[in-house]
């Protein structure tokens, strides 16, 4: 039986949303250096950094895709992901290379709840930035769904070695602790 949360829509579409325009990988900009700053534990200012990091992911280099992206960024945010998924689905015939693309569009097809095609393109995404936390957070989030709890846990964990500060992700690692321990929740 698959578990829903409440919470699970609006989180996940923030990863999307919240990345105001996201690079193509990690290779240009400031990128390795701000993931290199937020794998610190005892950074501060992670929300200014990861924001920085969104908006570098953001950055297609193409008018026409950054136009595409935030096309299916509203849609998303009015609730309509059959609308974001087409947006997101013509960005990556635009450029397949660009692994926001495809993290926006396995948001969009979660929020659909296709979880297979959601699946997919988080691979997509990874396969081209290795370091995205927000696709390795979903992962984390559509394993637990569909209770494949060590599978979850191993993204979790992924997620937090890139990024050790979001609440989510630890409070994800430690619901799983105990689950894969025998305990009650």
């Amino acid at each position: 039986m698959t578990i829903q949360r409440n919470i699970l829509n609006p989180v996940v579409a923030a990863f999307v949303l919240l990345a105001p325009a996201a690079a193509a990988d990690t290779h240009g900009g400031d990128v390795p250096e701000l993931l290199e700053q937020l794998r610190d534990p005892d950074l501060e200012n992670w929300q200014r950094v990861e924001r920085q990091v969104f908006r570098e992911w953001s950055r297609s280099g193409s008018a026409s895709a950054d136009l595409l992206l935030q096309r299916g960024r509203d849609a998303l945010e009015r609730g309509d992901a059959a609308a974001a998924i087409d947006h997101f689905s013509a960005l990556i015939d635009h450029a397949p290379d660009f692994a926001e693309g495809w993290n926006a569009r396995a948001t969009a097809w979660f929020m659909a709840r296709n979880y297979g095609l959601a699946l997919n393109d988080i691979r997509e995404t990874l396969a081209r930035n290795p370091h995205h936390f927000a696709a390795l957070i979903g992962l984390g989030r559509i394993m637990e769904d569909l209770e494949r709890h060590d599978d979850a846990r191993r993204a979790w964990e992924a997620a937090a070695a890139i990024h050790p500060h979001r609440r989510d992700v630890k409070a994800a690692l430690e619901r799983l602790t105990r689950k894969l321990q025998g305990t009650s929740l």
